[in-house]
């Protein structure tokens, strides 16, 4: 791990955070929450907010796919989004739906500052970001698809998401 030049659990934690944190809501698979909190990890995000129903740290299944992003990624758990959000935007985030939806932005298109505190939320596998929660954010976060399905799992999504979203700020970093 060193020769790669992997940060320990501690150094992690020690480490200057993009300020990205992901809201996963009602998330019904274990497995893609570990998952977000693997990719989270790989990307250095600030955190990750649970909402509902969704598994959170200590679970069998979150361990088997995180390998270890549990303990190194940050997370706190809300009862409902509502809550989630209203904390959010009191911390200085800006808070969009990864969701397809009238009038949303296309994720390729958008740009935001590099020191600007961004927030999105993933939605339930089946049913998406609920409607009460996209009302209370800036807007809607599109991935471009152009196959026939129109959907990606929760962790595929917060993938193609967290990398849109760190792609210029890691190279600026590198400079």
């Amino acid at each position: 791990m060193t020769e790669l030049g992997r940060k320990s659990v501690n150094e992690f934690r020690a480490s200057a955070k993009f300020p990205i944190i992901l809201v996963l809501e009602n998330i019904r698979s274990a497995y893609n929450v570990g998952s977000v909190f693997r990719t989270s990890d790989a990307f250095l995000i600030e955190a990750i907010y649970i909402i509902g129903y969704s598994a959170k740290p200590p679970h069998k299944e979150i361990k088997k796919t995180a390998l270890g992003a549990e303990e190194s990624v940050n997370w706190k758990y809300f009862k409902t989004s509502a809550e989630a959000i209203e904390e959010l935007k009191t911390l200085g985030y800006n808070v969009y739906a990864a969701e397809q939806a009238a009038g949303s932005y296309q994720l390729s298109a958008i740009s935001f500052e590099p020191e600007e505190k961004i927030a999105v939320v993933l939605g339930n596998e089946v049913t998406g970001v609920e409607e009460s929660t996209i009302a209370l954010c800036e807007g809607c976060l599109e991935i471009p698809q152009a196959g026939m399905k129109h959907s990606l799992n929760i962790a595929t999504a917060a993938g193609v998401v967290l990398w849109e979203l760190v792609r210029n700020r890691i190279s600026n970093n590198k400079q």
